[in-house]
């Protein structure tokens, strides 16, 4: 079997990279060259969307070469595959099948894996978008561009940011079992998930030390992890540097 992690330089791909190193899984990685801040159309000759990361895994299981793309949807294959430790324990002792009966560890990873794209990043790359306007926008025209981006970040992206941020503090606060990961004492795919929004947002200075000191130091506890530190080697080994300020 040959696995083979397909990313673009300076992207989000980092985090399937950590989940590699820490199942300790053998990959490959090609990186791509963006064009124009975009992906480059030999992306689609692997999958239709022509977007990056994209897993793509080689098995006597199949004919064809096996395309996973969408971080979440990597990550859970891979612990599927390799790494159920990094699942939390499903159900209550005597509660197997029953709906409802659910550990408040699982239920938290299950919704981490959606909440980090679905909700987190979002806001992120509404972000993104703004700088971009805001520096490519002609001389002539930065006033308005400037003062209708300002409103944009006064009235709906810095409140929704801050309102995550709240309460992804008080979640990592009251972490089942006093743990201190996001879904109880073990690290999980959640974890691993939620490390590129959470860093981004430090390097973006709205995740400081200061206004959210629980979830300040639980970021710099899974930047400290051994396999996440490789992970970010490799990139730098590969571009030179490494930096997940988006």
């Amino acid at each position: 079997m040959n696995l083979t992690k397909r990313r673009l330089e300076q992207s989000r791909a980092q985090r399937v990279l950590w989940l590699l190193e820490e199942l300790k899984v053998e990959y490959e990685v090609k990186t791509y060259k963006r064009q124009d801040r975009q992906a480059p159309p030999e992306l689609k000759n692997i999958h239709p969307l022509g977007k990056a990361p994209i897993l793509v895994i080689e098995s006597d299981a199949r004919p064809t070469p096996l395309v996973l793309a969408e971080s979440g949807n990597m990550i859970e294959y891979l612990i599927d595959h390799y790494g159920t430790r990094l699942t939390p324990k499903k159900f209550l002792d005597g509660k197997e099948g029953q709906v409802g009966g659910e550990t408040e560890e699982w239920l938290r990873y299950r919704y981490y894996m959606h909440y980090a794209e679905g909700t987190m990043m979002v806001y992120l790359v509404f972000a993104i978008l703004i700088s971009i306007i805001k520096s490519s926008a002609p001389f002539f025209l930065k006033p308005i561009a400037n003062a209708i981006t300002g409103s944009i970040e006064s009235k709906f992206l810095g409140p929704n940011l801050k309102t995550n941020l709240d309460f992804l503090e008080s979640q990592i606060s009251s972490s089942p079992n006093n743990g201190k990961y996001l879904c109880g004492s073990e690290l999980s795919g959640a974890d691993i998930i939620m490390s590129f929004p959470l860093s981004a947002s430090k390097g973006r200075a709205r995740l400081t030390k200061e206004k959210y000191p629980n979830l300040f130091a639980y970021v710099e506890r899974l930047e400290s992890i051994e396999s996440h530190k490789r992970a970010v080697q490799k990139i730098i080994d590969i571009e030179g540097s490494y930096s997940s300020a988006l």
